[in-house]
């Protein structure tokens, strides 16, 4: 049973830093494109950054510089690490798993940034 369960969501100030974390199971970890996106009501539901299996990674161009996607094969954990975060960034934060015709997601989890 695939499952991708993620944590490190919450309320922080303008300016501060979260790290969010997705840990996945049920499939072949090394082989799938990890990413996170993110999404506000009655919005499409955006790409925030992806990681593949070489590590190549792709990033919004609003965060990038301040966001970094990291994964860890030993642990099948994919990480954002979010500094210097703007009320701009409050979103529910998805996290993916992509390959090929096979697409998983995770529960999302709620970032928000206000002073």
């Amino acid at each position: 049973q695939v499952q991708l369960v993620e944590s490190g969501g919450g309320l922080v100030q303008p300016g501060e830093s979260l790290r969010l974390s997705c840990t996945a199971s049920g499939f072949t970890f090394r082989s799938y494109r990890m990413g996170w996106y993110r999404q506000n009501p009655g919005k499409p539901r955006e790409l925030v950054a992806v990681v593949n299996g070489r590590n190549t990674t792709t990033y919004l161009e609003a965060v990038k510089g301040r966001f970094t996607i990291s994964r860890d094969r030993a642990k099948h954990t994919v990480y954002l690490q979010m500094n210097s975060l703007k009320p701009e960034d409050t979103a529910v934060y998805f996290c993916n798993a992509h390959f090929y015709e096979n697409d998983y997601w995770g529960q999302g989890t709620q970032v928000t940034v206000s002073s």
